[in-house]
């Protein structure tokens, strides 16, 4: 078959190359603490879209910086004791998607959130108070003031926030929660199972945002990772930061966060993918330490994948 990147043999053990900060687990393990220091103010209301056996709500809630968070949240009609729901995130720029979509969870008993993440193509608050740019894409916001300051950080953060309120409801049985997306949606997936060590199931597909060095090496700074090279051209055409930039971004490289999943992972993996190269998905596959499994897609690019929603479906399942 044709080869874009390392053979799969060398891909089954590939790790990543780029760097993983020192203090990577205690800038997370604090970032968690500042979810403690706001009130969230949870509202839902019930949706225009409704169905005979699905209550539909708009659930908006306060995230990082004041900025309130839209999110889809759906639930059987009849609830007899508390259900296992599934939490979803979409790819970039992307929003929540259709209500519609969701049901086939609904019906089977599950309860269903799907985040917009801010700044994106959805009904989510943004905020951006700095200096550098902000117009090629949130990899690159905030880069210039530091890891505290990164637009991803409080991305993960409001991942993990929506995950909290929806364990918290009473219809729903906090030990039976798993998250689920594609591209941005499957790094999202892993960043909110690493964070979140009561996230049961994860299912991620061909995860964005991993090991930034080897997109860049691969010359693949585009599409969706174009502000990558936008900032190289931009404000370090020397690369006489480049050790400094690649350091900081690893705060946000879902590969470094992974080994902290408590959660039952399925990944499915596209060997034939340009957008998010396949060593940079087996980079964070090959660091998970939990129970997983993978579906290696060998012919197949950033795209739609035959059967994997119905794997993911049945995966899902085991949780009822």
């Amino acid at each position: 078959m044709p080869q874009l990147d390392f053979s799969l043999d060398i891909l089954k053990e590939y790790r990543g190359i780029s760097p993983v900060p020192s203090d990577i687990d205690d800038y997370w393990d604090e970032a968690l603490k500042l979810l403690d220091n706001f009130f969230w103010d949870v509202e839902l209301k019930e949706a225009e879209f409704q169905t005979d056996f699905a209550k539909c709500y708009d659930l908006t809630f306060t995230g990082m910086d004041g900025v309130r968070i839209y999110a889809k949240y759906l639930k059987p009609v009849k609830i007899y004791k508390p259900k296992p729901a599934i939490v979803q995130f979409h790819g970039y720029t992307g929003d929540s998607g259709a209500w519609s979509d969701k049901l086939k969870y609904v019906a089977a008993g599950f309860c269903v959130a799907a985040m917009d993440c801010r700044g994106q193509g959805g009904k989510s608050e943004d905020r951006f108070e700095g200096k550098g740019p902000s117009f090629a894409g949130q990899i690159v916001r905030g880069l210039e003031n530091g890891k505290d300051s990164l637009a991803f950080k409080n991305i993960f953060l409001d991942c993990v926030q929506l995950a909290r309120i929806v364990m918290d409801f009473e219809e729903v049985d906090e030990n039976r929660v798993g998250v689920s997306g594609n591209s941005q949606g499957g790094a999202l997936t892993l960043a909110c199972a690493s964070l979140e060590p009561r996230i049961k199931y994860a299912a991620a597909i061909h995860p964005f945002l991993s090991d930034y060095k080897r997109v860049w090496e691969m010359d693949l700074a585009k599409n969706a990772y174009d502000d990558l090279r936008y900032f190289f051209r931009k404000f370090d055409p020397l690369h006489e930061r480049e050790e400094e930039i690649f350091e900081t971004l690893g705060y946000i490289d879902i590969k470094n966060i992974v080994h902290r999943i408590k959660a039952k992972v399925l990944m499915a993996i596209t060997l034939m993918d340009d957008i998010c190269p396949p060593s940079t998905q087996f980079a964070a596959y090959n660091r998970i330490l939990s129970e997983k499994d993978s579906a290696i897609y060998h012919d197949y690019a950033h795209e739609w994948l035959p059967g994997m929603d119905d794997r993911i479906y049945q995966f899902f399942s085991e949780m009822l």
